[in-house]
């Protein structure tokens, strides 16, 4: 009880910090990345773009990083989000306006934040370059999903963990069944 306690207590500090010591040009560019990664416009993106520029090796991180994507998502907002019936955080706590815009599914776990981690997790072994540059709007969205209200830090952090493992299994699971077929 007391480590839920100290959960909570680190969710509502770092959320309000988040929300008022971030600068507001600071926030409409992470705004603007978060809207670019919505319904994994983004992610899409760069896989076309390493799929047609990076040939072999960009065609396989482009593959490896959307079946990641596709496998977090289903784990974050196709099971998860299912489970777990969490608020999202108070409108009170944000003094901008981007609180109003806001889903009303589960606050926990970040899907947004799945689907980032994954897709640069599971490319990064692949084409190191690209997950590199991938990395940097995975982060701009994790920060964003706090800083917009829309979620708390352990909702980000769970959603990380899920695209962890995502890129993991997706990168692993060819391996797994041959080792068994075998």
């Amino acid at each position: 009880m007391r480590l839920l306690a100290g959960l909570r207590d680190a969710d509502r500090s770092l959320t309000k910090q988040a929300a008022s010591r971030i600068p507001p040009a600071v926030g409409k560019v992470l705004s603007g990345v978060e809207e670019t990664a919505e319904s994994t416009k983004l992610w899409c993106g760069a896989a076309a773009a390493m799929a047609c520029l990076g040939g072999w090796p960009g065609r396989r991180a482009a593959v490896t990083g959307v079946a990641a994507l596709v496998v977090a998502q289903l784990v974050s907002n196709g099971l998860c989000k299912q489970v777990a019936d969490r608020p999202r955080p108070p409108k009170e706590w944000f003094p901008h306006d981007e609180v109003d815009d806001r889903p009303d599914s589960s606050s926990f776990p970040s899907g947004h934040t799945a689907a980032a981690v994954a897709f640069t997790a599971a490319v990064i072994p692949t084409w190191p370059a690209a997950g590199a540059l991938c990395a940097v709007p995975a982060a701009m969205v994790a920060v964003e999903r706090v800083q917009s209200g829309a979620h708390y830090p352990s909702d980000v952090a769970a959603g990380a963990a899920i695209g962890l493992a995502s890129a993991w299994l997706t990168r692993r699971a060819p391996y797994l069944i041959l080792r068994r077929r075998l």
